[in-house]
């Protein structure tokens, strides 16, 4: 029977973060612990479903998750990569046909700016040359040549805000099992764009970037492509290679695609200008909401927790205390200190503490408040999106004046409405929400919202990108350098086999 082993490591990192991510951080899942992703849209439930159907015997070897944050310590990353490839020699010894590697693309490690590309470079030692290796990478993921140099395929998300996990995983499988069943040489072409982009048209509905996104697909639905996708890499993940990607896989039996490739990236160039977030100071967008009949998000996209970011902004609450704004304010914030304060003194009670600062001090300064302690949790839910668990470690909700804040201990991703629901809180009761994230479900938030306002906040994921300060990516890179001249090269990585 054919043999398929498989392994999760994803992580996001902003290199600008000041917290650094820990190896307990991380939630991990040993050996048949990873089947529990059977069902979930994740890349692995997408992939395991293709597995199950097609009868083959599966070999668990580790998966590693982590929320977006800061840069992965040296500790960590030795502890986390030492327990992944031991956990993946340990099950490729009774031998494996192939690998399935669910991965992010973004992580980052203090002692290893390419983690993946480590593992995948290890992992290839351990199961030799001749066993194919196919990995789902995130859209924001950044494709290394040494990744390149070790998989025979990938397959990217093609959604933004993200929903297709599992359709990735899906499409990833299905490529390793053409490969397990016709065992060929493949090539990763890609054609590299010099630029970081943002804003509303990466919204893959609606669009530039989602067209480009099916101009790939309609490729690799005509056998042009084994398949096909754009990586936008993340702006936030300060690393040689990052930036942008035209990426197709190809054998010996498709035709070439190569001048719609370089098309498809000349054009995404041209279109660089307009992939930008257009912003709004905090202290314009506090005015404007005071005239806004009907409800407001203020996108807090500076402090995107889902990003990398650390959490703990208190800048828009600021700007719209200090501005007089008068309608009912949700927002979150992390403060490990100000919810243990809130558990001491209990519900009901009122407390005077700061808010926020606490991680990143040199962007926000601590808050002083006066609130009411609503109520207290230990912050654990499951995102709407993907089912999987949240941890916000022990969670106050606090009100001052008119702000209901989310005080959680630890960072967790705010991309759905769950951080909130969790408390008892429905965002559609307030007439101003604080999302941090760039983009989140229309539904969620936005639909029936009357204003959605992109505040150029401080922050470490700000799409302001020129003021974060890059200084290990390749430059010139736009937006952060002016550039006159581009003209794609298409870069070749082989992977024969023997």
């Amino acid at each position: 029977m054919t043999r398929i082993l498989i392994a999760e490591c994803m992580q996001e990192i902003s290199s600008f973060n000041p917290k650094p991510t820990v190896f307990e951080d991380f939630n991990i899942q040993r050996g048949t612990e990873l089947l529990s992703q059977r069902g979930l849209n994740s890349g692995l439930g997408g992939a395991l479903a293709v597995f199950d159907e097609a009868g083959v015997e599966i070999v668990p070897a580790y998966g590693a998750r982590a929320t977006s944050a800061g840069t992965l310590d040296a500790a960590g990353w030795d502890r986390l990569s030492g327990e992944l490839l031991e956990a993946v020699a340990e099950a490729a010894r009774g031998g494996c046909d192939a690998v399935f590697f669910s991965m992010h693309g973004a992580m980052g490690a203090e002692s290893d700016s390419d983690p993946e590309g480590a593992l995948l470079e290890a992992t290839r030692r351990i199961v030799g040359e001749d066993v194919p290796i196919v990995a789902s990478l995130d859209l924001h993921g950044i494709l290394t040549e040494r990744m390149c140099r070790h998989l025979n395929g990938l397959a990217i998300y093609r959604t933004y805000p993200h929903v297709d996990f599992a359709d990735t995983g899906t499409r990833a499988a299905r490529l390793l099992m053409d490969l397990i069943a016709t065992p060929r040489a493949t090539t990763i072409r890609r054609v590299p764009v010099p630029a970081l982009v943002r804003g509303d048209e990466l919204i893959t509905r609606t669009g530039f970037f989602g067209g480009a996104i099916r101009e790939t697909q309609q490729l690799e639905s005509s056998g042009k492509a084994l398949a096909a996708g754009l990586l936008i890499g993340n702006p936030f993940t300060d690393v040689p290679e990052l930036g942008s990607q035209i990426v197709w896989v190809s054998d010996g039996s498709t035709p070439s695609c190569d001048d719609d490739m370089s098309d498809l990236a000349r054009r995404f160039w041209d279109k660089r200008h307009v992939m930008q977030a257009h912003l709004t100071t905090p202290d314009a967008a506090a005015r404007q909401a005071a005239g806004v009949v009907g409800r407001v998000v203020f996108r807090d996209a500076a402090d995107a927790t889902s990003s990398g970011a650390s959490g703990d902004s208190n800048a828009c609450i600021k700007a719209l205390r200090d501005n007089g704004y008068r309608g009912r304010v949700l927002a979150p914030i992390v403060d490990a200190k100000a919810a243990a304060a809130a558990h001491a003194a209990g519900c009901g009670a009122r407390i005077e503490v700061t808010l926020g600062g606490r991680i990143d001090p040199d962007r926000f300064t601590p808050l002083a408040v006066t609130a009411e302690v609503l109520s207290l949790s230990l912050g654990q839910t499951r995102h709407e999106t993907l089912g999987r668990p949240i941890n916000g470690g022990k969670t106050a909700v606090l009100r001052f004046d008119n702000f209901t804040v989310v005080v959680t201990s630890r960072s967790v991703a705010l991309f759905d409405r769950a951080p909130f629901l969790s408390q008892g809180l429905d965002p559609a009761d307030f007439d101003l929400v604080v999302v941090k994230s760039p983009h989140t479900e229309p539904h969620m938030f936005e639909a029936d919202a009357a204003a959605v306002i992109n505040v150029d906040a401080p922050g470490s994921t700000s799409a302001n990108l020129p003021s974060l300060g890059h200084t290990i990516c390749q430059r010139p890179m736009f937006p952060l350098d002016e550039i006159t001249d581009y003209a794609p090269v298409i870069r070749v990585t082989e992977r024969a086999l023997s």
